[in-house]
């Protein structure tokens, strides 16, 4: 039999929240990160905010020369991860370091990196192209640093599938637990790409909002005027725990992660598969993975990212396994903006957090839901209601569909 895998602590660093509990919060109250960008100059740019995160200070967490050294997206993932350790309880110096494992994922790695180290090769020759290069870009980098930081000598990797990218790396996780591989996970992911050419890619493909004049309101799942989704940077990182590990040293148990569906759809680079196909199946293999109904789903966490085709494919996909108005949903990344490899993983956390505490955050501005999408949608205030399950959705460019189900511990 697979062995029951359990959350005992959360870290993340969004948007809206530079704490889990900030975040979590935040996310209640409707709060959006999103705003214009600072990172770099956006003249000429179609598309000119994003969600930022704001006031991070790496030396808050890594020593400053080490931090130097490090992408964006790397200096995040290790600040969420010691949050999470620390929300954890967990006392690393009493523990058999070789049954602790880290998969984490980022979709994209180290994208300022590369682009700071293009120009200099461009500019400088060669020689000034820095030899910490390589080891700021690689995505797999977060987990290996992690493992170094800690000493943590269990399973460790890194995995990349664009937007689905750490809800495989938690699925993953879970299995290394259940299986008997390892009794800790740390498990999640991280992304920092709000960078001139990631916005100028993601722009030439039509993906971003264009609506510079309201930032807070351009991110807006399942409404009418949706017109695409917004990039957001950020981490978020889990410490998954095998039950009889964390019930001998009294840990806090958020939820039990007792079910992730993968799928590919088999289609296309970008768009989703008709109807949600794909979705659909990754949601049901989430349910079959957990053996309990479809019926005790209560809420979903959507992968929800303001694309008119990707809203509406993944609603067609839920009322196919639902109905109209058996389950509730709602999009996080409507305060959030979207951050691809990372979005799974601080969406994760929100459903933790809401099967926990029986809330759900809204899906905000939507003030004319799409007539197309006839679902139970939580419009811009959180909902208070029953949750004892609960899915989180996460689709990535190249057809790549993740669920993860998490149930109330009890």
């Amino acid at each position: 039999m697979k062995r029951r895998v359990v959350i005992t602590g959360i870290g993340a660093i969004t948007p809206n929240g530079n704490t889990a509990a900030e975040f979590w919060q935040n996310s209640l109250n409707g709060i959006s990160g999103a705003g214009p960008i600072t990172l770099f100059d956006t003249t000429g740019f179609d598309t000119t905010f994003a969600c930022e995160v704001k006031n991070f200070n790496p030396a808050d967490f890594i020593d400053t020369k080490e931090a130097k050294r490090m992408d964006r997206f790397t200096q995040l993932g290790l600040a969420a991860t010691e949050m999470a350790i620390k929300d954890s309880g967990l006392e690393i110096e009493k523990e058999d370091l070789t049954r602790i494992g880290v998969v984490t994922g980022s979709g994209i790695g180290g994208m300022q990196t590369f682009e700071d180290q293009h120009k200099a090769l461009l500019n400088r020759g060669p020689s000034r192209v820095s030899p910490f290069f390589i080891v700021m870009l690689i995505p797999d980098i977060v987990p290996g640093r992690i493992s170094i930081r800690y000493g943590f000598k269990g399973p460790n990797y890194g995995t990349v599938s664009a937007c689905a990218t750490s809800s495989h790396a938690i699925g993953d996780a879970c299995r290394i637990i259940q299986y008997g591989d390892a009794d800790v996970m740390i498990t999640g992911g991280c992304e920092s790409v709000i960078t001139p050419i990631s916005i100028a890619g993601f722009s030439s493909m039509k993906a971003l909002s264009t609506r510079n004049d309201e930032p807070k309101k351009a991110s807006r799942p399942f409404d009418i005027a949706r017109d695409g989704f917004v990039m957001g940077e950020g981490a978020g990182m889990i410490v998954l725990e095998e039950l009889e590990h964390a019930k001998k040293r009294n840990a806090n148990i958020i939820g039990e992660l007792a079910g992730f569906g993968m799928t590919a759809d088999a289609y296309h680079l970008t768009a989703p598969a008709p109807e949600g196909e794909g979705a659909k199946r990754s949601m049901e293999n989430a349910i079959k993975d957990a053996k309990i109904n479809s019926d005790e789903i209560a809420y979903i966490n959507a992968h929800g990212t303001s694309t008119p085709l990707g809203d509406l494919a993944e609603m067609q996909a839920v009322t196919s396994i639902f109905g109209e108005k058996n389950v509730r949903v709602s999009s996080t990344k409507s305060m959030t903006g979207h951050l691809l490899g990372g979005a799974g993983a601080i969406e994760f956390i929100i459903l933790a957090k809401a099967v926990q505490n029986d809330v759900a955050p809204p899906t905000i501005n939507v003030e004319n839901q799409d007539p197309e999408i006839k679902l139970n949608v939580i419009p811009n205030v959180a909902q208070e209601f029953k949750i004892n399950a609960g899915l989180s959705n996460t689709f990535g460019f190249g057809g790549h569909n993740t669920s993860l189900l998490v149930k109330k511990f009890v």
